[in-house]
């Protein structure tokens, strides 16, 4: 059975090129696009993109509709059959202005792929989000051991996620030179920090309580005075890998070095959410708990504009509209209030 044509090869690297360098889209969407295509050249075994026509979008579109997602076992998602089909609508909308396609593929065939429109907005309907709370991030925080080194580097990563903010590629990435104790703010600088968009800003730390804070403090002030590590040093560095004496690979305390990935970050959340029978919520939802934070205690414009910044927001709405949803819990207590309250 064919399982690659050349040509398409060829056309999809200079595809991916357009997309990372001219439209500047990261390696995690590239990597959803070519399974996107991959997808899509199976169901078509492999033919030359240039014998497409409009009954191949047609049949591809009701044939992924059929299919059961290998996790749940259940049909795919609205939202993950809108996310293959417009990520093959917009490489062939490319494909058709390119010099050999031109004369065999229209744009307006793309527009097969188009799914219905009472489809499309069930795909793009929004979700509650679960969201942990304050509370229960304490909780996680109090129960995990802090007995190696290990340890207490794992405790004051999650103190830190919700001290800041930061997100799990810029934690990985920032050095103990980003953080400064007696000001009480981190330095994301995208030069050497992994921000989103390559942007830089500063983050003041947020009033999460001052035990929170202190176990970020307890945790440079150990790796500074104790391991006597320099500024260029990792925050958290990444867990040292030897051979023990069981001639197995098993975990022997710190490697002076960064992660390379958010990875092992989303597993030491997994793991202590677990431990502390709680269910799990990944580092970003803990931006969603502090802009629901900072709906709470923010009293002016200037207050919540300031709150938006110190997420790394440049508009006050982005923070308002994607992170700062009311529960459904909430939303209740707040209409029967409203309810309760005199005319």
């Amino acid at each position: 059975m064919k399982k690659h044509s050349a040509q398409n090869e060829r056309i999809k690297r200079a595809y991916f090129i357009y997309l990372a360098e001219a439209q500047g889209f990261s390696e995690s969407t590239l990597d959803a696009v070519a399974k996107a295509l991959n997808r899509f050249e199976t169901y078509t075994k492999f033919r030359d993109f240039k014998a497409f026509h409009i009954e191949q979008a047609q049949g591809f579109k009701a044939n992924l509709a059929e299919r059961m997602s290998l996790q749940t076992k259940e049909p795919l998602s609205k939202a993950t059959l809108y996310a293959t089909l417009n990520a093959l609508k917009r490489f062939f909308i490319w494909l058709a202005g390119q010099p050999g396609y031109k004369s065999r593929i229209s744009y307006s065939d793309a527009e097969y792929f188009n799914l219905s429109a009472k489809e499309t907005r069930i795909a793009k309907a929004r979700r509650e989000e679960r969201v942990p709370t304050l509370e229960q991030i304490r909780h996680v925080i109090q129960t995990m051991p802090a007995t190696t080194e290990i340890e207490r580097r794992d405790r004051a990563l999650i103190a830190f996620t919700i001290l800041t903010g930061a997100r799990d590629g810029a934690t990985a990435s920032i050095k103990l030179k980003h953080i400064d104790l007696e000001q009480g703010f981190i330095d994301q600088d995208a030069r050497q920090v992994n921000t989103k968009f390559s942007k830089s800003f500063a983050t003041w730390f947020f009033p999460v309580g001052d035990g929170i804070s202190q176990l970020v403090a307890d945790w440079v002030n150990y790796l500074r005075r104790e391991k006597l590590w320099g500024l260029n040093d990792p925050l958290f560095p990444a867990t040292k890998i030897i051979v023990g004496e069981s001639h197995h690979f098993e975990a022997s305390g710190l490697d002076r070095k960064h992660w390379s990935s958010a990875g092992p970050i989303r597993k030491i959340f997994k793991d202590a959410f677990a431990a502390a029978g709680l269910a799990y919520f990944n580092p970003h939802s803990f931006r969603k708990t502090l802009a629901l934070l900072g709906g709470q205690v923010c009293k002016s414009p200037e207050e919540y504009k300031a709150w938006s910044q110190n997420l790394g927001h440049e508009h006050v709405l982005t923070t308002f509209s994607s992170y700062g949803d009311v529960g459904r819990h909430r939303q209740a207590e707040i209409i029967r209030a409203l309810g309760n309250s005199p005319t």
